[in-house]
């Protein structure tokens, strides 16, 4: 089978798509039925456009919140310029790690970091679907987590975290599904956290404006061609690399079932980069107030496009594929095309992001215009 492979690194948010087939016994090497692969990659397709989706929905309401965790981290052009390079020195510096070092060890470690990590996104993904499932006439407590530094006036907040009951249920099952995943490494486990890290990226992680979205997409497109077509340092890391950083499906799920261990793999950068651009451009649709989510539209068809072009390319070819190499410009072309067409390019690279787009939803926010249009008729 070929191998799409390219590693995601931690505080990078980067990898590409991954066909990791496995030996089904020593001496023979698994190959998937049509139908186990098309299960296989159509699953993955499926759930890298629910964070994508959802996760851009929830970046729009930009809640006034006091909470630390609540708050979206804003790159800047500088930012995205030295985010390839920074990924670039973690990835070789993982490479040097799992060369020198015990791969046991270091897994072990990475293991419990992102036991920890996937315990809290998990507990913030299904925060505001446990506050709808829940009634509301149970008791719900508040509570707030306050860490300061120093006294008088040079005090200083560092963390000030707002949760209540209904927080702490969401925080019980999401330690439930870390243990679980720490205990048996399970791939149902594996992506319940994946998906978690993948929507709390799109949420949470917010470009300024389109250029920079380009800047950023751009560097990782270099970055993506070179460490995969150039070197093998990539595809060894990504080998190595054990933590829930990617979502994965089973080509063998028809013939084992859950216990299925041969799997295609999707990176989480490959949701997260082009996510945060698709989010970008639903906030610009918002910020129109055309009643419409063109770009957003635009955009998440060229994401599926340019996904299902890397599946295609893998398997007509038989050889790796950065993703990015085929996501990238047709998640960055598609919406160009149509502003050009529109006449709002200039609209679209001068729309720069403030610290609160809004305090609505999106579906909220196209309800008040649809109540402004019938006051003006």
């Amino acid at each position: 089978m070929a191998e799409t492979e390219s590693p995601l690194l931690p505080g990078s948010a980067h990898n590409a798509t991954l066909n990791d087939t496995e030996a089904a016994a020593a001496a023979a090497k698994f190959v998937a039925t049509p139908e186990g692969s098309a299960v296989a990659y159509g699953s993955l397709v499926v759930m890298a456009l629910l964070p994508i989706f959802f996760g851009a929905l929830r970046s729009v309401s930009c809640a006034k919140s006091k909470n630390s965790s609540d708050m979206p981290e804003t790159i800047t052009s500088r930012d995205a310029a030295r985010f390839p390079i920074i990924a670039s020195c973690t990835l070789f510096g993982l490479y040097l790690f799992f060369k020198i070092f015990s791969q046991e060890y270091i897994n072990l470690l990475l293991s419990m970091y992102f036991f920890i990590l996937g315990i809290l996104a998990l507990s913030h993904t299904l925060s505001p679907a446990m506050n709808k499932v829940i009634p509301a006439n149970l008791p719900n407590k508040q509570y707030q987590l306050l860490f300061t530094q120093g006294t008088g006036e040079t005090k200083e907040e560092i963390v000030n975290y707002e949760f209540d009951t209904k927080d702490l249920v969401c925080l019980a099952f999401s330690s439930v599904i870390g243990v679980w995943y720490l205990l048996k490494k399970h791939w149902i486990a594996n992506n319940l956290f994946g998906l978690a890290f993948a929507l709390n990226g799109v949420e949470l992680l917010h470009l300024n404006n389109v250029s920079t979205g380009c800047i950023l997409l751009g560097g990782l497109f270099i970055y993506d061609v070179f460490w995969v077509f150039g070197t093998n340092v990539m595809v060894t890391v990504a080998k190595s690399f054990e933590a829930p950083i990617k979502l994965v499906f089973p080509q063998d799920l028809l013939e084992k079932g859950l216990a299925a261990n041969n799997f295609a793999m999707l990176g989480l950068g490959d949701i997260v980069i082009p996510g945060i651009f698709i989010a970008l451009l639903l906030r610009f649709d918002v910020s129109l107030k055309k009643n419409s989510r063109t770009y957003f539209y635009t955009s998440f068809f060229a994401y599926v496009f340019g996904l299902g072009l890397t599946i295609y390319i893998m398997h007509t070819f038989k050889h790796a594929q950065p993703a990015l190499l085929y996501l990238v410009p047709a998640c960055i072309g598609f919406p160009v095309v149509v502003a050009l067409v529109k006449g709002e390019l200039t609209e679209m690279f001068r729309y720069e992001e403030k610290a609160a787009v809004c305090d609505k939803e999106p579906l909220d926010e196209t309800t008040d215009d649809l109540k402004e249009n019938k006051k003006e008729q």
